[in-house]
């Protein structure tokens, strides 16, 4: 049985459309990867199927039990990090950790094999309070609270946004170590390269998943040839150049390149002789498509000059 199943989830406010359609599952201990952009619906989605929301219409079911008429059940079989920290600022680790176990009526001893690795980074701090830790020990500490009764599902909301290098790193690794406890997870990232390390990954724009696949295989679906160009002088002068012209299917900045999606039934050398024609290119070669490639094309290709940097 998935761990969560939803059906045609759709969920406005007002004459905004927050949710449109939604169809996903997860399955025992996977870990699923929501990835998109702020604004594309991911909290909204979180946040109906841990019983905070109610949708406006489609069904969905988490540890099978209905997110509307079964909430009380739910909210004893999920562990919830919202996006923005959200435990107590004037307790200490040790108090916001006892506080949380009271809560779902345990104690912090009897699951804490579970939380021990993720606690020994921030037991050194147990007395200071939760709201004088660094951005990384503060992720773990809510991690920890997340955990604390040992839950079937954990549903984590851009955990590592604003956290450093080495701490995502470090929680990642823990994640790996969560499921292997028996516990699935799904967790959203406006981070690209975070998609590689879940089981499959979804990616969300506009209120719609656009896609959903492994990894190493959301890029099979493109079948567009792609290069990577460089500009002699000026990528975004080179840019808008390629935008116009009739074989370009797409073209976007990626650092001090430009990915550049062409026709294809354009060959090689026709393409050689209309870069030369542009002029002003320094190199180009073709490419695979990446997560982030494949991301842009479901986007649309082309687009207006106010969304020209990819990262």
């Amino acid at each position: 049985m998935a761990i969560i199943e939803a059906n045609k989830i759709y969920k406005s406010f007002g004459d905004v459309k927050a949710l449109q359609d939604i169809d996903l599952d997860v399955q025992p201990t996977e870990i699923f990867g929501l990835i998109g952009p702020d604004g594309s619906g991911k909290t909204t989605l979180f946040r109906i199927l841990t019983t905070l929301l109610i949708p406006d219409s489609g069904s969905a079911k988490v540890c099978g039990y209905d997110v509307v008429k079964d909430y009380k059940e739910i909210r004893k079989r999920v562990g919830y990090m919202a996006g923005r920290f959200s435990l107590y600022h004037d307790l200490t680790v040790q108090e916001n950790l006892r506080f949380y176990a009271t809560v779902f009526g345990t104690r912090v001893v009897d699951n804490y094999d579970l939380i021990e690795d993720i606690y020994s980074h921030i037991e050194p701090f147990k007395n200071r309070k939760a709201g004088q830790l660094s951005g990384g020990m503060k992720q773990k500490l809510a991690l920890s609270c997340a955990l604390i009764h040992r839950p079937e599902l954990l549903v984590l909301d851009e955990p590592t946004t604003g956290v450093d290098a080495v701490s995502r790193k470090e929680f990642w690794d823990m994640l790996q170590k969560i499921r292997l406890q028996g516990i699935s997870v799904i967790v959203s990232t406006p981070y690209m390269d975070e998609a590689q390390k879940c089981d499959r990954v979804g990616l969300m724009l506009n209120s719609k998943i656009l896609s959903i696949a492994k990894p190493d295989q959301i890029s099979d679906q493109i079948n567009i040839p792609l290069y990577s160009v460089r500009s002699k002088s000026n990528n975004f002068l080179l840019l808008k150049s390629l935008r116009k012209q009739p074989w370009c299917k797409s073209a976007w900045l990626f650092g001090q390149d430009i990915h550049l999606g062409v026709n294809d039934n354009i060959t090689e050398s026709e393409l050689e002789k209309e870069l030369n024609t542009l002029g002003g290119i320094k190199s180009y070669i073709k490419i695979n498509y990446g997560i982030e490639d494949t991301f842009m094309e479901l986007m649309g290709g082309k687009t207006s000059e106010s969304s020209l940097i990819v990262k």
